[in-house]
């Protein structure tokens, strides 16, 4: 059985803990391989290893980091279909959605060629008298990322793209339920041109969150993950000094008002509410039919879709609407959430619960359901299932509909479909949410532009990616000079009055 270790300066090592975990294949049930799970020790080795490689790596010109950058492209383009398949192996997404995870972190490493241009500072001549004023942005020192399951490629290079090419040093560590991509992340970077030891990999689990929290030398922590260990990262992170951006969960709403497109509305919301059997932070989770009419409408629209749907391994073909959750555990809190919000009154209008796919009976398969007439007291209201379900809250009003998207504790990502010019643009300058969608139902950013939730989606002052990236991951010095005037004059043989 293969046998996953870390990636320190520049290869593969073995674990010295002794301790490992299992990887699965979702599709299956089966083990596919094991993964070390870092001791204390080892991350303060591999810490400190990253300190002394980032001296030399921060003082290379930005321009040269650059190139690093763009050798990656190069790479990442060469070796997608591989980084896909091992994310479809271990996590079980379908290949063309894998290979979705992968473009979006490789726009990234795209936008980080820019950074010389990002990471100028500011010039003022002439301050005061004889006095000029500039600023320089320089990198942390060594940094780390705490990246989850469910996309193995693009978090993790959101975050290393910014870090790297900024000056840093960083320490991964990537979910250990999926953690073949990273490794292979590391090796392209090497071929790229990055130096040994400034990008070191350690996988693990807790012990080596907790080491990562409390080591002096690391600055800053990026995590993305659920909302209770999002807000438990960044204290501790506050409490050692740490800069620190956390992304929590979600429960995202699409509001369907009545002059809406149906057909164009139900077929996103498939899309959103299922790909990737509904483990992404931007899934829209919860439909908001505005008028008991339009709910009517878009329950008719949803349903043949919705059983439509192709469920299977991703080795089926590219016709695979979505794969298993990622492990047993998921599968049995999806479905105990389903039967909570039978219990509790909704009606469950598709019922995927007896949902068994023949040849893969031990795989971590959910079948599709949807829920019509969810109230907000209801769990399946108020927890992120992450799983391939969706909520119908019929709304009497657009300021009902608005009213439940503010209202939720969670404000990553929300939608609206409507033709009516006046009510988006309303609803865009409102709603207390970080990420909107106008006739857009996953409205995630370009790599150009910042990705962050609001409320308790994100823990933070600065947001992935984009402009705001730079500044996280670098700190600004600013300098005042003035040199003395007179020399190029000569001696002066009197007093001056003091200007």
């Amino acid at each position: 059985m293969e046998q996953i270790g870390h990636w320190i300066d520049g290869k593969r090592v073995a674990g010295t803990s002794g301790r490992m975990a299992d990887v699965y294949n979702p599709a299956t049930g089966e083990v596919q391989a094991q993964v070390a799970l870092a001791s204390t020790a080892e991350i303060e080795a591999a810490v400190a290893s990253a300190a002394q490689a980032q001296k030399a790596w921060g003082a290379t010109n930005p321009q040269r980091r650059a190139r690093v950058m763009m050798e990656m492209v190069r790479l990442i383009n060469r070796d997608m279909d591989k980084l896909a398949e091992a994310i479809s192996r271990e996590h079980g997404k379908t290949f063309p959605d894998a290979k979705g995870d992968v473009q979006r972190g490789l726009e990234v490493i795209e936008f980080c060629i820019g950074a010389p241009h990002l990471l100028k500072g500011e010039f003022t001549d002439s301050a005061g008298p004889g006095i000029d004023m500039y600023s320089m942005r320089q990198p942390l020192g060594v940094v780390a990322g705490i990246t989850p399951f469910n996309f193995p490629a693009m978090i993790p290079l959101w975050k290393l793209g910014p870090a790297l090419v900024s000056g840093n040093a960083m320490i991964l560590k990537p979910s250990e339920r999926d953690p073949s991509c990273p490794m292979m992340l590391a090796e392209l970077l090497q071929e790229a041109g990055l130096p040994d030891g400034v990008f070191q990999v350690i996988n693990g689990d807790k012990e080596a969150v907790d080491a990562i929290l409390d080591s002096p030398t690391i600055q800053a922590v990026g995590f993305v993950g659920s909302t209770p260990i999002a807000q438990y990262i960044y204290e501790r992170a506050a409490q050692t000094g740490k800069r620190a951006q956390c992304f929590g969960g979600a429960k995202n709403h699409m509001i369907i008002m009545p002059d809406a497109d149906m057909d164009q509305a139900a077929d996103a919301l498939v899309g959103a509410g299922y790909g990737a059997a509904g483990e992404r932070c931007m899934a829209i989770s919860v439909a908001v039919p505005v008028g008991e009419e339009t709910a009517d409408r878009l329950i008719e629209k949803l349903v043949p879709r919705i059983e439509a749907l192709k469920v299977g391994p991703y080795t089926a073909g590219n016709d695979v609407d979505f794969g298993p959750v990622v492990t047993a555990a998921a599968k049995a809190n999806i479905l105990r959430l389903v039967e909570t919000g039978v219990a509790q009154g909704a009606e469950l209008v598709v019922d995927g619960r007896d949902f068994s796919l023949q040849g893969y009976e031990n795989g971590f398969f959910v079948g599709a359901h949807l829920f019509d007439r969810v109230t907000p007291d209801m769990d399946i209201y108020k927890t992120e299932i992450f799983g391939p379900v969706l909520s119908t809250v019929r709304a009497a009003s657009y300021e009902e509909a608005i009213g439940l998207a503010m209202d939720h504790e969670y404000g990553n990502g929300t939608a609206i479909f409507t033709r009516d010019g006046d009510a988006a643009r309303d609803f865009a300058n409102r709603i207390n949410i970080g990420m909107v969608g106008i006739n857009v139902p996953i409205p995630v950013p370009l790599a150009y532009h910042t990705f962050g939730g609001w409320k308790r989606s994100g823990f933070g002052d600065l947001n992935q990616h984009g402009p705001d990236a730079f500044r996280f991951y670098t700190r600004t010095k600013t300098v005042t000079s003035r040199w003395p005037s007179g020399i190029k004059d000569g001696a002066a043989f009197n007093f001056k009055a003091m200007d």
